[in-house]
C-alpha cells in the first residue's frame, strides 16, 4: 500500500486557485520567490517526509521512548529525521535571510509542515515546538538571549518546549505554583514541577530550551503574576556552548494513547540542583508572551488534526478502491466477481464525509495561514490590522473544528476498512489514536468555545465578527452558477440566523452570570465552525465551477467534479445540522447548566 500524505493536486488547488498564494510574491519580503520556488520547497518537504518521517511512523509508535540509565532513548530514525528537517532549513524557513531563513510565506510553510504532520506527527512535534519557541524568543527576548539561544534553535542544534501545565493546574494557569527567586547574578532560581511537557527530555539535540511560566516571589496572584523564563537543560559556557547541567530533572515519562513517539514528560525544576532561569521581557507579562506561542500552537494543532484526518481519508480511499467484497443489490448471480467496496453507496457516504470534513478543514487552516501573512506583510496597515483581528477571532475555530472532526474522519476510515481497520497491521487505527490528542492539548475544545463566545466575538466592539460576515458576504456574491448560488443562499440564511443568535447571546452575557451565558459555548463553537467550513467549501466550489467553465483535462474535470460533490455533501448533509444548535442557543437552553452533581 502506498504511503499517502497530502495530495499535490489538492494542495495546488487550495494554494493557487483558491488563495492566490502567488500574489504574495508581489510583496517585498517574498519578491525573490515564485510558484516554481514554492513548488521546489514542496518537493523537498514531500521527499524528506516520505523518506525520513513516514518510514518510521509505526516503528516509533510501537517502540516508544524509554527512560533508561538516567536518559531517554528512542528509535535512532527519529534523530535522523529531525536532523534532515533542520538541515533542509525548515525550522528557519519563515525567518529572515540574515537569520539563515528562506523568508517563505506562512502559507507555504504551513503546507510544507502538512507533509511532515501527515507522515509522522510524533517526530514532527520536535521541530514544530522548536520553531514556536524560537519565535517567542525572537519577539520578546533580549538581544543577549537571542544571541545565546535563537540561532542554535533555528539551526536545530537546540530544541524548544513550552512548559505550562502543572499537576494541580492544567488549563487553569492562574493556579500555577512554580516559583522564581531573583539572584544578584542576572538569573532566577526556578523551583517547581511541570507535567505533560512534550519534548521535555531527549537526546535529539545539544540542548533543550524550556520556556517556563513561573511566579517571581511576591508576584500578584492569578494570571497577572505570571512571568516567563528561559530554562535550558544545560547552562551555556562563555562561548555559548552547552556546559554544566542545569537543575532540570526528568521525573518520568508519560505513556499516551497516541503521539507515542513524542516524549511527554514530567519535569522537576530545582529539586536536585539549582535551576537557573532567565527572565523573558518584563516581569508578570509571561502569559501575554506565552499566548503568542500558544496561539501559533493552536493553529498548528488544528492543521495537524486536519493533516492526520486527511491521511486517514486517503488511506481508506485507496483501500476502498482495492478491496473487493459483495455485489450491487441488483446483481443476483452469486458467481459474479465481487466489486471494489467503493461501489457500495454507504462506503461512498463515509468517504464523502471524510473528504468534506478534512478538505474543508485544510482550507480553513490555509486561510488562517494567509491571514498570518497578511497581518505581517500586507502593504496596507489597515489591512494588516484587520487580518490580525480576523485571525484572532478564528484561532479557536481553527484549533477546535479540525480537531473535533479529524478524529471523526479517522473513525470513519477505520469503518471503511472494516475489521482490518481495527488492527495494527493497517495504518488508520494509529491515525485515530494520534489524532485523539488534538481536541485536548493547547486548550481543550471546551476552553476554545468559551474563549470564542466569552471574549473573541466581542473584542473591539465586535469589529472582527463584522469583518468575518463581510468576507463571507463577498464570496456569496461571487457564486458563478445556479448550483453555487443555491449553496450561497443556504449559507446566507444560516449566517443571518447566527447573527441574530449572537446578538441575543451578547445581551444574555451582559445581563446574567457568565456561567449561565457560557454554558452552551460548545454549541456556539460548533455553529460558528460549521459556518466557517461551509464558507470554505463555497470558496472551493466557486473556484471549481469557474475552472469547469473553461477547457480542462479529463483528470482535472474529475478533480473539480469531486470538489463540487464534496461541497454538495457539506451543504446538504452538514450545514443543515446546525438548525438544532440555533434552537438551543436562541432558547438559551439550560439543560446542562441546571444539572446538579448529585443528580448524576
Amino acid at each position: 500500500m502506498a504511503d499517502t500524505l497530502l495530495d499535490r493536486r489538492d494542495l495546488a488547488f487550495q494554494l493557487y486557485e483558491v488563495l492566490d498564494t502567488e500574489s504574495l510574491n508581489e510583496r517585498e519580503r517574498f519578491s525573490d520567490h515564485s510558484r516554481e520556488t514554492f513548488d521546489a520547497v514542496f518537493d523537498t518537504a514531500e521527499r524528506i517526509a516520505r523518506e525520513q518521517f513516514a518510514s518510521h511512523n509505526s516503528l516509533a509508535d510501537r517502540e516508544e521512548p524509554r527512560f533508561e540509565d538516567g536518559k531517554v532513548t528512542m528509535r535512532p530514525e527519529v534523530k535522523t529525521a529531525v536532523d534532515a528537517y533542520a538541515g533542509a532549513g525548515f525550522i528557519a524557513g519563515r525567518y529572515d535571510y540574515d537569520l539563515g531563513g528562506m523568508q517563505l510565506p506562512e502559507t507555504v510553510m504551513t503546507a510544507c509542515n502538512g507533509f511532515f504532520m501527515a507522515a509522522n506527527p510524533s517526530t514532527a512535534g520536535y521541530p514544530f515546538l522548536t520553531t514556536a519557541a524560537a519565535n517567542v524568543i525572537r519577539t520578546f527576548g533580549s538581544r543577549e538571549q537571542q544571541d545565546w539561544f535563537l540561532q542554535p534553535m533555528l539551526e536545530g542544534r537546540f530544541t524548544g518546549t513550552m512548559a505550562l501545565t502543572e499537576p494541580q493546574a492544567g488549563s487553569s494557569l492562574a493556579d500555577l505554583r512554580t516559583s522564581a527567586k531573583p539572584t544578584d547574578e542576572g538569573h532566577y532560581l526556578i523551583k517547581g514541577a511541570k507535567i505533560y511537557i512534550s519534548g521535555g527530555e531527549h537526546e535529539l539535540s545539544d540542548n533543550i530550551v524550556n520556556l517556563v511560566l513561573a511566579r517571581i516571589h511576591g508576584a500578584p496572584p492569578g494570571v497577572k503574576g505570571i512571568s516567563m523564563f528561559i530554562v535550558p537543560k544545560y547552562r551555556l559556557d562563555a562561548d555559548g556552548n552547552p556546559g554544566e547541567r542545569n537543575g532540570v530533572g526528568l521525573a518520568g515519562l508519560i505513556h499516551k494513547l497516541g503521539y507515542r513517539g513524542t516524549t511527554s514528560t514530567a519535569l522537576s525544576f530545582g529539586d536536585d540542583a539549582d535551576c537557573h532561569g532567565y527572565l523573558v521581557g518584563e516581569p508578570h507579562q509571561g502569559l501575554k508572551y506565552m499566548f503568542q506561542m500558544m496561539n501559533e500552537a493552536r493553529v498548528g494543532v488544528g492543521f495537524g488534526a486536519a493533516a492526520i484526518g486527511y491521511r486517514g481519508y486517503r488511506h481508506s480511499l485507496e483501500y476502498a478502491r482495492d478491496r473487493r467484497q459483495g455485489r450491487p443489490p441488483s446483481e443476483k448471480d452469486p458467481t459474479t466477481e465481487p466489486v471494489p467496496i467503493i461501489q457500495h453507496a454507504d462506503v461512498r457516504r463515509m468517504l464523502l464525509a471524510q473528504k468534506s470534513w478534512m478538505e474543508g478543514a485544510l482550507a480553513l487552516c490555509f486561510y488562517g495561514a494567509r491571514l498570518m501573512d497578511d497581518s505581517h506583510t500586507h502593504p496596507d496597515e489597515a489591512q494588516r490590522h484587520q487580518a490580525r483581528q480576523l485571525l484572532d477571532l478564528l484561532t479557536p475555530v481553527i484549533k477546535a473544528w479540525p480537531s473535533e472532526y479529524g478524529p471523526k474522519a479517522n473513525d470513519l476510515a477505520i469503518q471503511v476498512y472494516g475489521g482490518a481497520g481495527y488492527t495494527r497491521e493497517y495504518p488508520v487505527e494509529q491515525c485515530w489514536r494520534d489524532n485523539r490528542l488534538n481536541p485536548i492539548h493547547e486548550g481543550t475544545n471546551g476552553i476554545q468555545a468559551m474563549d470564542l463566545l466569552g471574549r473573541k466575538v466581542w473584542q473591539g466592539n465586535g469589529e472582527a465578527i463584522q469583518q468575518l460576515f463581510g468576507a463571507i458576504q463577498a464570496d456569496l456574491q461571487k457564486a458563478p452558477d445556479e448550483q453555487c448560488r443555491q449553496w450561497a443562499y443556504s449559507l446566507s440564511e444560516t449566517l443571518q440566523q447566527a447573527g441574530k443568535v449572537t446578538q441575543s447571546l451578547g445581551q444574555a452575557l451582559a445581563q446574567e452570570a457568565p456561567e449561565k451565558g457560557l454554558a452552551n459555548a460548545s454549541v456556539y463553537l460548533r455553529l460558528f465552525g460549521h459556518i466557517c467550513v461551509a464558507w470554505m467549501w463555497l470558496r472551493q466550489a466557486n473556484a471549481a465551477s469557474a475552472a469547469l467553465a473553461g477547457e480542462v483535462s479529463a483528470a482535472d474535470e474529475a478533480f473539480y467534479r469531486g470538489k463540487l460533490q464534496a461541497a454538495q455533501y457539506f451543504f446538504h448533509w452538514e450545514l443543515p445540522t446546525v438548525a438544532q444548535d440555533l434552537v438551543l442557543l436562541q432558547n438559551q437552553d439550560d439543560t446542562c447548566y441546571a444539572m446538579r452533581d448529585e443528580w448524576f
